[in-house]
């Protein structure tokens, strides 16, 4: 066996057997595969593509290279939710809580934002004093506690994973169908998930732009998790525009701790919230049917139950549980900046992509993994599809430690907003 012709039969369209993958990804994970060759795998593996078997045999290779976490103990079927990531999307921070409250364990590990997308890591991490670097044993007596957990991928944990998604995101080849649910998959596999809801992101602001590729993700991601021993469905969800109206770390995670606090928040994020929730608990089997479940997660949510479990699950991770009792004791960024209207009319569009670019140049987000980002930087909307605004309006405000940065940030953000002179049809 040999690294260059596994890597030559790839490049030429040609199937491999498990024995040929899982050689390469053990050998790469040895550290007798360089990365230069893993890259020129990861490349063919983007030109070429690989059938359904081929995927089976990388995500086994993969979960294979680290520890697994065995969640038997808990006696019921733990439920993950996975997006692929949006602008404003803090659903995550509500859902676990809720899910876990309706009687569903929730182990979800989560990552961090890269590019114009927010992560859920970064969000919690804003609550001051909070870790997500948690290991196996706190993490299942977190889920045994609380009945979920929020945290960190461990070193333990798919290395192989860690390592080739680094590659991926310097040699141009993230958006690879193939890799994307190897990866994706073998995370929730190694966590211990034993169903699993998809909220595959279509619009805009989404990873892939077209319905037809995001369509294609959505059906492999299912097709993968189900082969893999995980009941996987998938919902596609609007990224046209932000969830809700933050976007920006602390932002976004005030809005979603102020929504489990009231039980009430942005249609949006309260509707696909709902929804997602739903399918878990029928997954989890606390309900027969989503209308069922939509009820339980709605009760939930009414009755306080999600907050008091958010703010046991900030508690056992070390962090300031004070913060969540009051989200207004966090003050805003030294530089505040608004956003007018230019003219009359109804607010036709509001871009995701170009709200998330807008953000991460005022610190929201990062280029690089090893970027630091400012938590308290973002921007919160004041407008949305479908308001009238009146010139001279607010329509949103950037938040920001650095006033320098405010006009890269405008020009980006007033690129973002399409008004129309009559309401929408």
């Amino acid at each position: 066996m040999d690294s260059v012709s596994i890597i030559t039969e790839k490049r030429d369209g040609r199937p491999l057997s498990d024995h040929q993958i899982k050689w390469f990804v053990d050998s790469y994970i040895k550290g007798d595969i360089p990365d230069y060759q893993m890259s020129a795998f990861l490349m063919a593996v983007y030109f070429q593509g690989m059938s359904g078997h081929e995927v089976e045999s990388l995500t086994n290779a993969m979960i294979k290279s680290g520890v697994q976490t065995d969640l038997s103990f808990l006696n019921a079927l733990p439920v993950d939710k996975h997006s692929t990531g949006g602008v404003g999307d803090k659903i995550s921070l509500l859902l676990a809580p809720l899910v876990a409250g309706a009687g569903v364990p929730v182990p979800m590990m989560s990552g961090r934002g890269l590019g114009h997308t927010g992560g859920t890591l970064d969000k919690l991490e804003s609550i001051p004093g909070l870790r997500t670097d948690l290991s196996q044993e706190q993490f299942k007596n977190e889920i045994a506690q609380t009945g979920f957990a929020m945290a960190g991928q461990t070193e333990e944990l798919v290395p192989a994973d860690k390592k080739m998604y680094a590659l991926r995101d310097v040699t141009g080849t993230v958006p690879s169908i193939p890799l994307i649910c190897a990866s994706i998959i073998s995370k929730k596999k190694a966590e211990g998930t034993g169903a699993l809801v998809l909220d595959v992101k279509l619009g805009k602001g989404a990873f892939f732009r077209s319905q037809e590729k995001t369509r294609e993700l959505a059906k492999a991601l299912v097709n993968l998790g189900n082969r893999m021993g995980i009941k996987t469905v998938a919902l596609l969800t609007d990224m046209d525009e932000p969830l809700g109206f933050a976007v920006g770390n602390w932002l976004e995670t005030k809005e979603a701790i102020l929504a489990l606090k009231k039980g009430e928040g942005p249609e949006d994020i309260i509707e696909l919230t709902i929804e997602l929730g739903a399918l878990m608990v029928v997954l989890g089997g606390k309900a027969e049917n989503r209308d069922q479940g939509r009820e339980i997660i709605k009760e939930v949510l009414e009755s306080g139950k999600g907050f008091e479990l958010f703010k046991e699950m900030v508690r056992m991770q070390g962090g300031d549980v004070s913060v969540v009792e009051d989200p207004d004791s966090v003050g805003s960024s030294s530089f505040l900046k608004e956003i007018k209207a230019s003219s009359d009319g109804y607010i036709k569009s509001i871009d995701a992509l170009k709200t998330g670019l807008a953000a991460n140049v005022l610190g929201a987000g990062r280029k690089t993994v090893e970027d630091k980002i400012d938590p308290l930087a973002g921007i919160v909307l004041y407008k949305k599809t479908g308001d009238f605004v009146k010139k001279g309006q607010i329509l949103a405000v950037l938040h920001t430690e650095k006033e320098s940065l405010f006009e890269e940030a405008e020009q980006i953000i007033n690129g973002a907003w399409e008004i129309s002179s009559g309401p929408l049809e």
